[in-house]
């Protein structure tokens, strides 16, 4: 751990030991140079302490990419709850309280809300010590709002790889039916997408094929499903050296936060030919909701319109991408650090 925290570029990051749920907390917070950091928290079990604050690390910069790229004006912090095994409900919720005391001695330092592991229900028990949350005050359900940026980066790419827009008889795999893939889904069928779908689950990706006259696609065979834009929503690191190679689609623009499982993916993609969309970008609507209505009150229009931008920054991306020759990825690390170097507008 202290080889990880030396080598990290971030600002500061508060660790606690958790003895009754022998658990590991950590908050990272990566840069406030935008507003205050805000970030999700995770929680799951994890082999050692160190890959927990890993983790947190990566995830926290990350999250300060997200609001940089999206040009608003919160800062990159992560939770990460390092489980050391599986907790009974009652157990989980006193962890879960006393990190929000914890949270709460930051005064604002840190916000935070839902992610792996941590759901609506389970930020609600955060919030009983601390109002530093984002989840419970109004702007409702995320993963609608998450899906609404994906499928505006689904029509981005779409748009630059076949150089004309509609999404009608394009054929879009989606990889997770959760919180975010169910109401892409609906949304990429009612324009018109011809849709293939997998889950870890196969009765769930069969019940949702069955709803929207969708293909059903068993989850080891996805990444050799033939499709034009394959869409991952459930759990990060699913573009490696094993799975790029498997591909057979045009496209990638999805939910799943950190879907590349190292630097060297984006350029497997692009040598592939294949377009990618980076994942800070696409995925950024239900942060933008969550913090925007219960952090910045903003209005339900103004979450909406920049929602619907996600379309035109990644449009730019891509067009600089193509001018450069180069994966999209470096593009939006660029633009990322011009906002990071310019500061709040």
């Amino acid at each position: 751990m202290e080889n990880l925290l030396r080598g990290w570029d971030g600002e500061h990051v508060v660790m606690r030991y958790d003895r009754e749920a022998e658990a590991w907390i950590f908050v990272a917070v990566h840069s406030t140079r935008l507003g205050n950091a805000t970030g999700g928290t995770r929680m799951k079990v994890y082999d050692t302490p160190a890959d927990g604050l890993r983790d947190a690390l990566r995830l926290a910069e990350g999250m300060t990419y997200k609001w940089a790229g999206i040009d608003f004006p919160m800062g990159g912090g992560k939770g990460v709850l390092a489980l050391t095994r599986p907790l009974e409900p009652d157990e989980r919720d006193r962890l879960l309280e006393r990190y929000g005391e914890l949270v709460e001695t930051l005064a604002g330092g840190f916000g935070t809300g839902a992610d792996l592991g941590v759901g609506p229900d389970l930020v609600k028990v955060i919030a009983r010590e601390t109002t530093h949350v984002y989840g419970t005050r109004g702007a409702g359900d995320p993963g609608p709002w998450t899906a609404l940026g994906v499928f505006k980066a689904i029509e981005a790419a779409v748009e630059e790889v076949f150089e004309g827009p509609g999404l009608e008889g394009r054929t879009v795999l989606v990889q997770g039916l959760g919180d975010v893939g169910v109401p892409l889904c609906k949304r990429l069928w009612d324009v018109g997408a011809r849709l293939k779908v997998t889950d870890a689950d196969r009765g769930r990706a069969e019940g949702i094929a069955s709803e929207l006259d969708a293909e059903p696609v068993d989850a080891d065979a996805a990444y050799d499903e033939p499709c034009d834009v394959f869409s991952p929503c459930a759990v990060g690191g699913v573009l490696n050296q094993f799975t790029i190679p498997r591909l057979a689609c045009k496209a990638v623009a999805g939910a799943a936060n950190n879907q590349l499982d190292t630097a060297e993916d984006a350029e497997r993609l692009h040598a592939r030919g294949i377009l990618y969309a980076p994942d800070f970008i696409s995925n950024a609507g239900g942060a933008i909701a969550l913090c925007g209505m219960e952090g910045l009150s903003m209005t339900d229009d103004y979450v909406t319109a920049k929602t619907l931008s996600i379309r035109d920054t990644l449009k730019a991306i891509f067009k600089e991408a193509r001018e450069r020759s180069e994966s999209p990825v470096h593009a939006a690390d660029r633009l990322a650090r011009q906002v990071l170097e310019r500061g709040p507008a």
